[in-house]
């Protein structure tokens, strides 16, 4: 146990005695602290309560005992500010859970420390929006840490991913638990970095698109770890995921019996789509991404999330897919076929089922008149914007002097806390009109004797076309570019009705606008705009 003192720092002569946030007090006793293995050190939290005054001469009366503590991350290592991993101990060095400020207990937690986020809310923003959407995403509070005497600056202390009834609930899986119903789970598994995670996993046998060389996708244990899951286990949960991957990539992976939607919740994964085509994730999908599986017996399908790391969202990023408020960040293997870290096959094939993309636009038009709604997201913003810059935001960047300043990878710098909020506001605008215009609509002739779906909007290397014909006969459709030359025709006669693909490939196209004129058979033309980027 610590006992509560007067804590100031000398660092850019700032002195820290109070705050209207929770106060988060840790003292190694002048150990470092390493990316691993973990420390032992003292942690006391000082929380008053909302509206209360938080004194560092305060007792501790959230918390006050042992943690294991390492600092966490891969890129955000090589920052001045650090962000830990943390696990709460009894004296005899147990785990021990703990409700740290109004959080469901657990024993692992992240106090992490937002840098090159000058607005300090990016991950907060997301995560919220991810629970608002229904799903559980890591719960959130502000803090400000005081280490070894040291004040750090304005912290997040969030739920770590596991398996937990508060978290991802899931059923826990023992290591002899390896037949049967209990086999099939639960699992949890990640796409990410492999720095600090040491967990183990495997290489799909399907490699991302667009690579330009030899870029697999890895898939790692998260639950059970690779120091506990069993080997029919290790291979259970392989073989489900190859399963999933072989029934996506044939030629009936639209079956509504056979494939791909009997191994996934397809709900899941438009939400998980929508949150980081939301944030413009350029992490998503390829890093910080999990996944997870309850027994059969309880589902049993593969969902996507929860949702993680989005710091380089919402217009943070300058490479790759930029932080322009326009594009798909399901782009980014075309955009960037050198990565090493590419996004799965996953995403691209499941948009060119019409299913997928149907609900996907009821879904879009659902949040966006509740939940999505630009002015709700605005008013979110303003009031932790109104919490931060009462006091603490301005303590934050005395201690780390980043405004006006480049940090990688910022895309906008701005000269205050109050440009960084304001540029986030306007971009999450542009933002939510850009997918308002581009997600998956259905355009329908008159009297319904055909459809047609083009996408994806805007294109690069390749469009695809879906039509669905109510009786036998011929489909043409034209494309012109914007000084009205026609560029491309297909022609074709079917025999029968249905539903019919095609591929038009586009490297060739230059960017900017072009228009396409179908016609079914002897119905009214369908026409539409789409953009090359």
């Amino acid at each position: 146990m610590i006992s509560a003192v007067a804590a100031s720092t000398s660092l850019n002569s700032q002195s820290f005695t109070s705050s209207n946030l929770p106060i988060v007090v840790i003292n190694t006793g002048g150990a470092p602290i390493f990316d691993e293995p973990k420390i032992v050190a003292d942690m006391g939290i000082i929380d008053n309560g909302p509206g209360q005054r938080n004194n560092v001469t305060d007792a501790f009366n959230n918390y006050n005992g042992k943690i294991a503590i390492e600092i966490r991350g891969s890129s955000s290592q090589s920052f001045p500010k650090k962000q830990y991993s943390i696990e709460l101990r009894n004296a005899a060095g147990e785990d021990v859970s703990a409700p740290l400020l109004g959080m469901p207990a657990e024993e692992d937690w992240v106090l992490f420390a937002p840098y090159n986020d000058k607005s300090l809310m990016r991950d907060v923003l997301a995560y919220k929006i991810g629970r608002d959407m229904g799903r559980y995403a890591p719960r959130t509070r502000y803090c400000e840490l005081v280490l070894n005497s040291q004040y750090q600056g304005v912290y997040v202390l969030i739920e770590k991913i596991k398996r937990d009834k508060n978290r991802v609930d899931i059923n826990k899986l023992d290591p002899d638990e390896n037949t049967g119903n209990n086999l099939t789970g639960g699992y949890i598994i990640k796409i990410d970095k492999e720095t600090g995670s040491g967990n183990g996993g495997w290489t799909s046998l399907y490699t991302p698109p667009n690579r330009s060389g030899s870029q697999t996708i890895y898939y790692q244990y998260d639950y059970p770890k690779a120091a506990d899951i069993s080997a029919p286990q290790k291979n259970y949960i392989r073989q489900f995921m190859l399963d999933f991957e072989t029934a996506l990539v044939g030629s009936n992976y639209n079956n509504p019996v056979t494939g791909y939607s009997r191994y996934i919740d397809v709900d899941s994964f438009i939400d998980f789509f929508i949150v980081n085509e939301v944030s413009k994730n350029v992490d998503g999908y390829r890093l910080s991404t999990f996944l997870h599986k309850q027994r059969d017996s309880d589902g049993g399908k593969l969902v996507m999330g929860p949702v993680w790391d989005f710091n380089l969202g919402f217009g943070n990023a300058d490479y790759c897919t930029s932080g322009t408020p326009t594009g798909w960040v399901t782009s980014f293997n075309t955009i960037c076929p050198t990565d090493y870290w590419l996004i799965p096959f996953w995403w691209s094939k499941l948009y060119q089922d019409g299913n997928y993309r149907s609900k996907l636009a009821a879904r879009w038009t659902e949040l966006r008149a509740d939940k999505l709604q630009t002015s709700r997201l605005h008013t979110y913003i303003d009031s932790v914007y109104a919490v931060l810059n009462t006091e603490a935001a301005t303590r934050n960047f005395t201690r780390w002097p980043v405004l006006g300043q480049y940090v990688w990878p910022n895309f906008y710098v701005g000269s205050s806390f109050q440009d960084e909020v304001n540029w986030l506001k306007n971009w999450v605008t542009q933002r939510m009109n850009w997918l308002d215009a581009n997600m998956p609509q259905v355009i329908t002739a008159a009297e319904g004797s055909a459809t047609l779906q083009v996408f994806p909007n805007p294109f690069l290397s390749e469009l695809h076309m879906e039509y669905s014909l109510l009786q036998a006969g011929k489909f043409e459709v034209e494309w012109f570019d914007a000084s009205g030359k026609m560029i491309h025709k297909i022609s074709v006669t079917q025999p029968t009705s249905g539903t019919y693909q095609a591929t038009i490939p586009t490297q060739t196209w230059p960017s900017g606008l072009y228009y396409f004129r179908a016609k079914p058979g002897n119905d009214p033309l369908l026409s539409g705009k789409y953009m090359r980027q």
